[in-house]
């Protein structure tokens, strides 16, 4: 076996999301959007980019919402609502624990019939 063909055991770290800030992505579309013909793909390969995310980026410009963050809107009431889902699953125990009864009391009251006939 060749040292050429050894296997690296180190772990190589995984490569690390790029992230843009809304100032970067401003930019680089107020610089694509004064290209001439043909200039564009050098933009893009000087600065790593691809074709998609400019188009995104020019949507997103258009609309006003380029700096806006994603993900979820941030719900006023979350803890009132996880207090109720709480109190729900605290009750729901009980609940359950009659119902098991009760469905017991009615195979009693059935066999007691049964005996009797």
């Amino acid at each position: 076996m060749s040292a050429s063909s050894k296997v690296n055991p180190e772990v190589q770290p995984k490569p690390e999301r790029r992230r843009f800030t809304a100032e970067y992505k401003r930019r680089i579309v107020i610089e694509a959007e004064e290209c001439q013909h043909g200039e564009l793909g050098s933009l893009l390969r000087r600065e790593g980019l691809i074709y998609a995310q400019i188009g995104k980026w020019r949507t997103a410009h258009a609309e006003g919402t380029l700096g806006k963050q994603r993900g979820p809107v941030a719900n006023p009431n979350r803890a009132e609502m996880r207090r109720l889902e709480a109190e729900n699953g605290r009750l729901k125990r009980p609940l359950e624990r009659a119902e098991h009864i009760i469905d017991a009391q009615k195979k009693l009251a059935r066999l007691l019939e049964e005996e009797q006939s």
